[in-house]
């Protein structure tokens, strides 16, 4: 962690929002963030970086075919194409997106180590089905105010207004810290009382089996 950073964790539950579509494979973590960026000490500010190449020139004049200068998309749900993250491990990538504003990112696979960074920074990451996906892309192309529902407890994303729905995998003690607004020291104080009741009666126990020894 950067030094100077402090981790602000909201509760995720469950988001209903238009998204935004960026149907590229192999979508690297210095597309998302050029390394020319990773100098500040906050999370602050790596938004207006986020796909930088892809989103300026080398005048700074926006790119209009690109996906994020378009006014026809917007929200809070980002979908990508397969195998989103590659590259270096920048922990910087998961705030670029978060600072722009996206809370979900969705895609047929995602590199391992964006997918445990995105997670700790309240970003999640949701893998579905590569036809699925196809299907998402189809809709929001045909459709731009389409609205899709992630819902984190039931483990499911699906389509306003259309019967189809897919359920995600995501690991039981990540998505306990984001239902909650933990991050990993925060699920720690959280369980305080309890360590501390634990230690308390694992003392106890110890005591009284010693004693039993020495009266055997």
């Amino acid at each position: 962690m950067v030094c100077g950073l402090k981790s602000v964790m909201e509760k995720f539950e469950k988001i209903t929002a238009t998204a935004v579509p960026l149907p590229i494979e192999d979508i690297d973590t210095d597309q998302i963030i050029p390394a020319r960026f990773l100098k500040a000490t906050t999370r602050e500010g790596f938004g207006d970086n986020l796909f930088r190449d892809w989103r300026y020139d080398n005048q700074n004049n926006p790119k209009n075919d690109f996906v994020l200068n378009n006014p026809n998309y917007s929200g809070k749900i980002l979908v990508a194409g397969k195998n989103f993250g590659c590259g270096s491990s920048r922990e910087h990538a998961a705030w670029a997106i978060s600072d722009y504003g996206f809370k979900v990112v969705i895609s047929s696979f995602f590199a391992d180590i964006f997918k445990n960074n995105a997670l700790n920074n309240g970003l999640l990451p949701v893998q579905v089905s590569q036809s699925f996906l196809d299907t998402l892309f189809d809709k929001i192309f045909a459709d731009k105010d389409t609205q899709l529902e992630v819902d984190l407890e039931a483990q499911t994303v699906s389509i306003a207004g259309a019967n189809l729905v897919e359920h995600f995998d995501i690991n039981q003690y990540k998505k306990t810290c984001l239902l909650n607004g933990y991050d990993d020291i925060d699920y720690l104080l959280n369980l305080k009382d309890t360590i501390e009741t634990y230690e308390k009666t694992s003392k106890y126990l110890s005591l009284v089996s010693q004693e039993q020894e020495i009266e055997a």
